[in-house]
């Protein structure tokens, strides 16, 4: 039975980012913004996870009825590079299978909006899928949301960290909105599915 027919156990969606106001509106924070948006959708709040250096909320996605799915929304509070240790301590709490969590993360060899969705691959210096990879293994759902490579000769590690541009800003709420959705109908509908209406 594939991941998406058992409808009985929880997805844990993680959005990886950073804590704190200092780093809210960074490209690397993209994973927190559409997870905050998927929490809103949902009707809840995050808390603070008893079991995990974490932010959690359980709730629901997809259409009423036997198409929705029992979801654990995440969001690591242990900074980017740590944060395979807190999701792997949910993961395991809630008896969640690999397959059936998705990472929710920015990616730089994709164009700014640009979406992508698989299943399992390498972390491609992603220093948040690193140590994911390293707490599970890399058989989970990545939901890539482009941010594109820096200008000129800047550090990757100073671009990410630096907020979206105002250009960028413009279309900011619209590109979470469908990173959102793209999450829904993979979790609803499949990885087949999603990839077919939001890999671009």
């Amino acid at each position: 039975m594939g991941v998406t027919e058992d409808a009985a156990g929880p997805w844990l969606i993680a959005g990886l980012g950073n804590p704190g106001p200092g780093y809210a509106m960074n490209r690397h924070n993209v994973g927190f913004m559409v997870a905050d948006l998927l929490a809103e959708r949902v009707g809840g709040r995050f808390k603070r996870a008893a079991k995990a250096q974490a932010q959690v909320m359980e709730g629901r996605v997809g259409s009423p009825g036997p198409g929705s799915r029992r979801v654990v929304l995440v969001k690591p509070m242990s900074y980017m590079n740590l944060s395979g240790g807190p999701v792997n301590a949910l993961r395991e709490f809630y008896k969640v299978p690999p397959q059936r969590v998705v990472a929710i993360h920015d990616e730089l060899d994709i164009d700014y909006g640009t979406l992508r969705l698989k299943l399992g691959g390498g972390d491609n210096g992603h220093n948040g899928l690193k140590s994911l990879t390293g707490a599970f293994g890399r058989d989970y759902h990545r939901v890539r949301f482009g941010i594109g490579r820096p200008p000129g000769r800047m550090p990757v590690a100073d671009f990410v960290l630096k907020d979206f541009s105002s250009a960028e800003r413009k279309e900011l709420d619209y590109l979470v909105d469908r990173a959102a959705d793209a999450v829904e109908c993979l979790v609803a509908e499949g990885l087949e599915r999603a990839q077919s209406a939001y890999n671009s």
